[in-house]
């Protein structure tokens, strides 16, 4: 256990903090602990990479953390029905597909390298941007806008994303490199 992964954690520990928010909407600590979230996560693999302290359980926490904190959000907001829930199926779908390709890899005895994508990256900032816009829809209309062009940004880079993992996965699978 080291800085890295402490920090990996603290950001796990935030998760019921920012639901309990959420559901009683107070939704201005709910950006904050959002943002002390996101943060946590920039300094972990910063700290990680400057201090030559990546571990293994790192490599497996941090984006685990990541898919619980934006799991956590879809699914608390489209339940108080501030975030359309097709959009929340679409994400956890998505990510459901991510666990069971990455479960059939291993039981294949495949060990794949946790590295996300660039097409990922874009999608977990758009599902990062929707919900803080979505947050913030209260404090002018442009981040009603914005929380408008992030979901429909979401939506489809989730789907991209989702269908370029298919299709490593089953490249993979079949011998052939991606």
């Amino acid at each position: 256990m080291n800085l890295p992964n402490c920090l990996t954690l603290i950001r796990v520990l935030l998760i019921p903090v920012f639901v309990i928010l959420i559901i009683n909407k107070s939704f201005g600590w709910a950006v904050v602990t959002f943002a002390v979230a996101g943060i946590t996560d920039g300094v972990d693999g910063m700290v990680a990479r400057l201090t030559h302290r990546r571990t293994e359980l790192g490599a497996y926490l941090d984006p685990i953390a990541d898919k619980l904190l934006l799991s956590s959000a879809f699914v608390t907001l489209a339940i108080i029905e501030i975030l359309p829930s097709w959009l929340t199926v679409i994400v956890i779908t998505r990510d459901v597909i991510i666990l069971i390709g990455f479960l059939v890899l291993f039981l294949t005895n495949y060990r794949p390298k946790i590295r996300p994508s660039l097409i990922s990256k874009v999608t977990t900032d758009f599902q990062i941007a929707t919900v803080l816009f979505v947050l913030m829809t209260k404090h002018g209309v442009i981040f009603q806008q914005l929380s408008t062009l992030a979901i429909y940004g979401t939506m489809l880079f989730t789907i991209l994303s989702g269908a370029h993992y298919i299709y490593v996965g089953t490249r993979i699978l079949n011998g052939k490199p991606y």
